[in-house]
Parts: structure tokens; C-alpha cells; sequence
């Protein structure tokens, strides 16, 4: 079969993002510091909707970014937090949380479940939802100010219209 004849070559998602950052690598300057300028972390939820770096007009070395599934503070956000303030510097904590998030009504029962039909061990986590999204940031803002081993001078939280990109402060 003669080169011409083939058949293109499929490229996985993995493989578009791998060649985009071997172009991105090729034109930026690196970045000597680690400690984010601003020092500040965001924990937000990993929806693709939010576009944090833009929607917040951040630039590369501005913040720590923690993300995952609604936002929460989870073992591993509180992890990810005590290292940024204890060993990066930062002074500020803000939560970003959004409408018409997944884990709106979340039955984490229900997804436990669904789990148990496949091979290989239990989570040991556990995937809580919720049923009002400015009850839940309140939750997160409350938690993060009784731990005493972080810096809690300044939590806020947001909440982000998906559908708009604005930010609301909640008290």
C-alpha cells in the first residue's frame, strides 16, 4: 500500500493536548517563580464552563488552582491548601462555586451503587452533592474558618452564573 492510500491517522484527545503544549512550549519564557504572585488559592469546580484564568483576568503564576467536582472542600482540597499557605505563601482563599453545577441533587448513593458493578476496590471517598448551591459555599466558607492550620484572614466565596461568567460575593 502506497503512502498516499493510508488512511489518516486519528489523533487521541491526549495527543491534540500533547501537541498544543509542545507548541505552546516552543514561544513562552519560563517562570522562575513557584509562590503564586498574588497569593492567593482558588478552589473551584472542575465544570468546563469555568475558565477561571480568564474569567479572573489571571495570569500564568498568579494563583494555585484547585479543582474538582463542585468545588468542595474535600481531604484533598484541604491537602492542596495547607501546602499552598504553609509552603507557598499564599494569604487568601477564594471559592468559586457556580449555577447549574453537576453536583446539584447528586445522589451519592445512587453513584456508589453504579460503582460496585464494576471490579476492584470500594472508593474510600465519598461524592457529596448538594441541593442549594449558596447553603453549600456558606458550608465551605464555615469549614475552612474553623481549621486552625489555615490562614483563614480571608475566605470568600463566589458564586459564577454559568451561563453569564459574573461573580456573586456570598456573606
Amino acid at each position: 500500500m502506497s503512502q498516499s492510500s493510508q488512511l489518516p491517522v486519528i489523533h487521541s484527545a491526549t495527543d491534540r493536548l500533547v501537541e498544543a503544549n509542545h507548541h505552546y512550549a516552543d514561544t513562552v519564557s519560563e517562570l522562575d517563580q513557584k509562590k503564586p504572585r498574588l497569593k492567593v488559592a482558588i478552589l473551584s469546580c472542575m465544570d468546563t464552563r469555568l475558565n477561571l484564568e480568564t474569567q479572573l483576568g489571571l495570569l500564568r503564576g498568579d494563583a494555585h488552582m484547585i479543582r474538582n467536582a463542585g468545588g468542595l472542600v474535600t481531604d484533598d482540597a484541604l491537602r492542596s491548601l495547607a501546602i499552598s499557605q504553609q509552603h507557598l505563601g499564599t494569604r487568601e482563599i477564594m471559592i468559586v462555586q457556580h449555577t447549574d453545577c453537576g453536583m446539584l441533587n447528586f445522589d451519592d448513593a445512587k453513584f456508589r451503587a453504579e460503582l460496585a458493578h464494576h471490579p476492584g476496590p470500594e472508593p474510600a471517598w465519598d461524592v457529596p452533592g448538594f441541593t442549594d448551591v449558596e447553603e453549600s459555599l456558606r458550608a465551605s466558607m464555615r469549614r475552612l474558618r474553623a481549621i486552625g492550620w489555615l490562614i483563614t484572614d480571608s475566605v470568600r466565596g463566589f458564586v459564577l452564573d454559568a451561563h453569564t461568567s459574573r461573580l456573586r460575593e456570598l456573606h
